[in-house]
């Protein structure tokens, strides 16, 4: 009976009918005992001995791929692979799949949701009444405001379509689609930075873009959220700005490691969520069904 390591949490505990497919197809399945990203080491303990992995955002680099001798497919139940060798994947004949449409909606809600909690101040006022304080704090309006989207695929196309009703200005800054797009006005990150009173990331990259350079072009008072990958913000430049406050606020979903543990968690202008941008159960149940049906095609299995 071949072995499938499944490295994502939560896989199935919304719908079994992914597990069961593996189940009919024969298969003898080994998930995640830690309901947290792996290290290094418990990947390779994981998945010693398995054909196929449905992964989440742990490393897979060459090193892992060369001691894990049996694995022919690589299926990640989420967007990016960018935590995937691919190069070295494609050299061992390693096949890799991923789920691009599924989390679209969910991510581009939750990044809607988390702009007009930062603006209306939500989540801080809750602390504070829980905490004895009846204090009204003054808002402001996402009607109007220029927000400006730094990576324009398929999620930062749909957080534009969502704010459209809002009356939003919205710009966007991705060398890697024209100008236009949506009706929408393409900037250099820098131009948008200087012009936007919010900006929301997303991207599908991991690596570091808004340091303390970026930081300064904004305006005092904007707002930053990202809901893509962790290592795309300096989140000691950002503590800092939001401290001295030259940001209003800001969002973090990703972070640099994981679990976050860091001083972020001492201000009160940030919200800070784990890694939950997917984490709508009707998106997650279709990612899981995806990467499952991707998994099968390529082991060469039909269901």
């Amino acid at each position: 009976m071949s072995k499938i390591a499944i490295t994502t949490t939560t896989f199935g505990e919304y719908n079994k009918e992914p597990l069961n497919i593996l189940d009919r197809n024969g298969f003898q399945v080994q998930s995640n005992p830690y309901q947290r990203k792996l290290r290094k080491d418990e990947v390779i303990k994981l998945c010693k001995g398995a054909v196929g992995i449905i992964a989440g955002t742990e490393t897979l680099d060459v090193d892992i791929m060369e001691t894990l001798t049996t694995l022919k497919v690589i299926s990640r139940c989420g967007t990016g692979t960018d935590n995937v060798a691919l190069v070295d994947a494609e050299r061992m004949g390693i096949k890799v799949f991923n789920t691009p449409d599924s989390p679209t909606s969910a991510v581009a809600e939750l990044t809607v949701g988390l702009m007009i909690n930062l603006l209306r101040n939500v989540s801080l006022m809750e602390k504070e009444l829980r905490m004895g304080q009846w204090k009204k704090r003054m808002g402001n309006l996402l009607s109007e405001k220029r927000i400006g989207i730094k990576g324009f695929g398929r999620i930062g196309k749909k957080v534009a379509e969502l704010l459209k009703p809002f009356g939003c200005e919205i710009a966007y800054a991705d060398p890697f689609v024209e100008d236009g797009l949506l009706g929408l006005q393409r900037l250099s990150l820098k131009e948008l930075l200087c012009w936007a009173d919010l900006v929301t990331i997303h991207v599908g990259v991991n690596e570091k873009l808004i340091g303390e350079e970026e930081f300064k072009c904004m305006k005092d008072g904007a707002i930053i959220i990202n809901t893509s990958r962790g290592g795309v913000v300096d989140e000691s430049a950002l503590y800092g700005n939001l401290k001295n406050g030259h940001l209003a606020g800001a969002a973090l979903d990703v972070f640099e490691e994981e679990p976050y543990s860091g001083p972020l968690k001492e201000l009160g202008n940030i919200i800070l969520t784990p890694h939950i941008g997917s984490y709508a159960r009707d998106t997650r149940v279709e990612m899981e069904e995806q990467a499952v049906a991707n998994l099968l095609t390529g082991l060469g299995v039909i269901e």
